[in-house]
């Protein structure tokens, strides 16, 4: 929070930060990886969207996330228009590291309630695997813990603490927001052709291994770098 008000000083510093960070945002998103056509992995805008949040705010840095991937998706096209769809995914991740950062507990813990809700009433879930989605599950019982928690508990009012939680819950509100445009909206099919037994195959194996190692990435370079960004930003006396 401290370093959001320091980047946010002003009305021109705001526009040329949100700046700064949407070319950054751009770049990411553009970057291919090898193997992948679509999906979480196919750019990686991933590893700055939840930073986004916690340095700009929750609304500003849905902004620029939502610029970004908009531009990015642009530039290095996807397999399908559909992904447009998907990678909103991106900036609400930015929009959920945000409050939680600023310690919004109703608001992310109804996103998640509401989301998972729709995921387990639709029909084809009771046919998933439940180990398909299990860092959805381990992320919503912390986010529990720490809706029921006091602000005096030490374990989340260290600043690490409370990066790695936001970055985590980020990148798992993205992944949800697929997964809710994917099966209760039947974007598997709709989008993709899928059948039921070609949805369980992915939720067997690939799903539960991918998406964990993202949410990882992501949450090691969030700690690490936010922490030096707030001194360079004191440093230049914003």
């Amino acid at each position: 929070m401290v370093l959001e008000k320091k980047l946010l000083k002003s009305k021109s510093q705001r526009v040329a930060t949100i700046a700064m960070f949407s070319v950054l945002s751009v770049v990411l998103d553009s970057i291919v990886t090898p193997g992948f056509s679509a999906g979480v992995w196919f750019g990686w805008i991933f590893l700055i969207s939840p930073l986004n949040g916690i340095t700009l705010g929750p609304i500003d840095g849905f902004i620029t996330t939502l610029l970004s991937v908009m531009i990015g998706h642009t530039v290095v096209f996807r397999e399908s228009v559909f992904e447009f769809i998907f990678t909103l995914g991106a900036p609400i991740a930015s929009l959920i590291a945000g409050l939680v950062y600023k310690q919004r507990k109703s608001h992310v813990i109804l996103y998640f309630i509401i989301l998972l809700g729709a995921y387990f009433l639709s029909p084809i879930s009771s046919n998933l695997p439940i180990w398909g989605m299990w860092d959805v599950y381990a992320t919503i019982l912390i986010l529990v813990i720490w809706g029921l928690s006091e602000h005096k508990y030490k374990f989340f009012n260290s600043q690490r603490n409370r990066l790695a939680l936001a970055s985590l819950a980020g990148l798992e509100a993205d992944i949800l927001f697929r997964i809710f445009i994917l099966i209760p909206c039947r974007g598997y099919s709709i989008f993709y052709g899928l059948t039921p037994e070609v949805l369980v195959a992915i939720w067997t194996i690939p799903a539960p291994l991918i998406t964990p190692l993202k949410v990882t990435i992501s949450t090691i370079f969030t700690v690490i770098l936010v922490p030096k960004l707030v001194k360079q930003v004191e440093n230049l006396e914003l």
